[in-house]
């Protein structure tokens, strides 16, 4: 056990490298995960049967099959059918297409928690419904969704160690080749250790800023939104009585 060599690993140019790739494999497929739930949330709203049950068979393919077996199920099922992608970008599709199933339910859980009475008060204020949900619904469904989010964050930058299976050379990846070459497992994993705890301490603060910028008890915000929210909550109060 050498605490030296544990620190030589935390700078090396190789781990440095894995750390970068593995962010940027994180926020990528978090990036096109959250893009993908949104399409699949809204998707589950519509009333066109054929788009409803696309999606549950999505859903359930995705949530129903490990992250693992759909890495490479891609990478190698794929070029049977002409289709051919380097390893990253398969990875990327993988995690990406996976996460989109669980955001998927995160916002639509969100967007579910907004009181369908305050968009039809919206729409009785004369608001379009682009303007209902980018003023009432989206605000009050982002409170919802971040902290959910957030751990997704983290699972994913987790997850993405499984990537290592298709020879995508990063952190992981990289700590267990150095160790390999002279045994030295405690060190370099130790040193992959400290830069997933690095990268999850980070990913922890940027959730909390998040959470209090779209706290609704900060007074900016209170003063800003009580003119609209009264009139909606008037609003909401006879719909519902009626």
């Amino acid at each position: 056990m050498s605490l030296d060599l544990v620190f030589d690993y935390v700078f090396s140019p190789a781990f440095f490298h894995g750390a970068l790739l593995t962010l940027v494999i994180t926020v990528t497929s978090l990036f096109f995960g959250m893009i993908t739930g949104l399409i699949v949330a809204l998707l589950q709203e519509s009333r066109i049967k054929p788009l409803q049950i696309g999606t549950l068979v999505y859903l359930w393919l995705f949530r129903g099959t490990p992250v693992l077996f759909q890495i490479i199920f891609i990478y190698n099922v794929l070029p049977t059918f002409g289709i051919m992608l380097s390893a990253f970008v398969s990875a990327i599709i993988a995690l990406s297409l996976n996460e989109g199933a669980y955001m998927a339910e995160i916002i639509r859980s969100g967007l579910q928690a907004v009181k369908k009475g305050q968009r039809t008060a919206g729409l009785a204020l004369g608001m379009s419904r682009f303007a209902v949900m980018r003023y009432i619904v989206i605000p009050q469904a982002a409170r919802i969704v971040l902290p959910p989010t957030g751990n997704q964050m983290i699972g994913m930058l987790k997850t993405s160690a499984l990537v290592s299976v298709v020879a995508v050379e990063e952190l992981l990846l990289v700590a267990n080749q150095t160790a390999s070459s002279n045994f030295k497992y405690f060190e370099a994993l130790t040193a992959a250790g400290i830069y997933y705890l690095v990268l999850t301490t980070i990913f922890m603060g940027l959730q909390y800023l998040l959470e209090r910028a779209l706290d609704r008890k900060r007074p900016r915000e209170k003063r800003r939104s009580v003119p609209l929210m009264a009139r909606l909550t008037a609003l909401t109060e006879k719909t519902e009585a009626r």
